[in-house]
């Protein structure tokens, strides 16, 4: 499976397969080493994608000006 195609969810829903396939234990050494490489990749793309969401929403929020104003999402 591609990563580079995959949105966020089908991303997650990947890595849970890979965690359930690893936590099992009974793969051979060389495909639990592919499978942890496809999940350090896809870690890597969501991580990034939630930066990328995080900044969208950090750009969308408004003051009392109506302006966009940056606040650190803690302040909710």
């Amino acid at each position: 499976m591609t990563e580079q195609k995959l949105d966020f969810e089908q991303a997650i829903s990947r890595l849970e397969e890979i965690v359930r396939h690893l936590e099992k234990g009974d793969l051979p050494l060389n495909e639990s080493l592919s499978l942890f490489e496809e999940g350090t990749r896809l870690l890597a793309s969501c991580s990034t994608m939630l930066d990328e969401a995080e900044q969208q929403v950090v750009k969308l929020r408004k003051g009392a000006d109506r302006r966009p104003v940056e606040l650190p999402l803690e302040d909710e």
